[in-house]
């Protein structure tokens, strides 16, 4: 951006936290109403970023004690939302609380927060750890690997390609610290492919979740406005600054949302969240909620549309994959399958004052969390759907073994929405869908 605009120079993390969250309280902070739902939920929301900035900090200077710190408050935040959450389908009294800014200022805005962030994403080159996949995508691809039976321990579940791209640091909290390009690993062609196509998927990624909050707010908030000022503070929050280029962290959520975008078609929402489920596993917890909303119409065309998208990604990855036995080692990592106690614990649960068995209580608390789903609220509607489906999001944070809590665009989207949404107790599925082809077929035999 500085070979563009004249003395550009890119804002600090920290600096840009105090900016955006002034900014986010002058657009969004009722005052004329202090004691109102949507303040406390701006705070809640300004909160996550002091908590971040805690963890990068004390990666950065290795102080335990501090990364115990950030990812504390984080924890706190996270569990305080998670609650929100919970509570939302309770609230039903909402009053319209509009951002306190025209619909043609919030787009001028969100246009341009949209573009500085991207242009970072495009000028921003990887580090020398952040393209060190690539060099074992080629070598997997071209046969010369063998398998890595240590690969899901390390990474976690998920889809394997999805772990060789490279990451786009956009922001850092202690300036630039960019290996030189000549020193990653790879053929330079190679890498340079990889890095675009981070770059690209990037850019898809962050475009979809903007599109979609918005085409959310049109189509079923029927106000558009609601839609733009939820993407507008998406774009305003510090962590997306600092994690635009991050393909594992965007592209789950943006899944996610669009499932939610096209829920009135129960099988390209099945699509949508299959694909969510095969690229980085975690939204499997989102099945009992989405078959219980689809429950009385939709859910097999919903089931026949996530069945579909997990087929199509296991035969991209057959033909990816060299031979029989590393095509079973990336099957293993796309679906999880491991025990808690075998995965390399990164983040919370690998701090020394932390012990790691209790995570498995956690974990015990958040499977049952997401099998009441199942059966509770009932009937649910597209706000039940929207608030379970942030809280089973946020619950995923405080178990996951590799950085749990830092991966906030996975529900960020959906959560905002919940914080803007109108009154949608009419948007069941009963009422909103059509009788898929069997029941029509009964309906006609029975008339006739």
């Amino acid at each position: 951006m500085s070979d563009i605009l004249f003395h550009y120079y890119r804002v600090n993390p920290t600096t840009w936290f105090y900016l955006a969250s002034l900014l986010s309280l002058a657009l969004f902070f009722k005052f004329n109403r202090l004691w109102s739902m949507r303040n406390a939920d701006l705070l809640g929301l300004i909160l996550l970023a002091p908590g971040l900035l805690a963890v990068e900090y004390g990666g950065f200077k290795a102080s335990a004690d501090v990364e115990a710190i950030g990812f504390g408050w984080l924890f706190v935040v996270t569990g305080i939302l998670l609650v929100r959450m919970l509570v939302d389908s309770t609230m039903v009294r909402r009053p319209m609380l509009e951002p306190n800014l025209t619909t043609g200022g919030l787009v001028f805005l969100g246009a341009s927060l949209l573009v500085f962030l991207l242009a970072n994403v495009i000028t921003r080159p990887p580090q020398r750890e952040d393209v060190a996949g690539a060099a074992a995508a080629d070598r997997l691809r071209s046969g010369e690997g063998s398998v890595d039976t240590d690969q899901l321990a390390r990474l976690g579940p998920g889809y394997p390609l999805l772990f060789l791209l490279p990451q786009v640091s956009t922001q850092q909290l202690f300036g630039d610290t960019v290996d030189d390009a000549n020193a990653a690993p790879g053929a330079p062609g190679r890498r340079v492919i990889h890095e675009t196509t981070a770059r690209v998927m990037a850019i898809a990624c962050q475009l979809a979740i903007v599109a979609g909050m918005v085409i959310v707010g049109w189509r079923h908030f029927e106000n558009v406005r609601l839609g733009i000022a939820a993407a507008v503070l998406y774009l305003l929050l510090p962590y997306t600054a600092m994690m635009t280029g991050r393909v594992d962290h965007a592209l789950p959520g943006a899944l996610v949302l669009w499932a939610v975008a096209s829920y009135r078609l129960p099988i390209l929402a099945g699509v949508f969240v299959g694909l969510a489920i095969g690229t980085i596993y975690y939204p499997v917890f989102l099945l009992p909620l989405w078959c219980s909303f689809y429950w009385e119409r939709g859910v097999r065309r919903f089931a026949l549309g996530v069945a579909a998208a997990l087929g199509v990604l296991v035969v991209a990855l057959r033909l990816t994959s060299p031979d029989t036995a590393v095509f079973l080692g990336q099957l293993r990592q796309m679906f999880g399958w491991i025990f808690p106690n075998e995965v390399s614990l990164e983040g919370f649960w690998a701090l020394p004052a932390h012990d790691p068995v209790y995570r498995l209580p956690v974990l015990a608390l958040f499977v049952a969390m997401m099998a009441t789903f199942a059966i509770w609220p009932a009937p649910k509607n597209l706000g039940m759907l929207l608030s379970c489906s942030a809280a089973v999001l946020l619950g995923s944070q405080f178990w996951k073994a590799h950085d749990g809590g830092l991966f906030m665009a996975w529900y960020l989207p959906v959560l905002l929405l919940v914080i803007f949404r109108p009154n949608l107790e009419n948007r069941v599925a009963m009422l909103v869908l059509e009788p898929d082809w069997s029941s029509r077929r009964r309906a006609g035999t029975r008339a006739a």
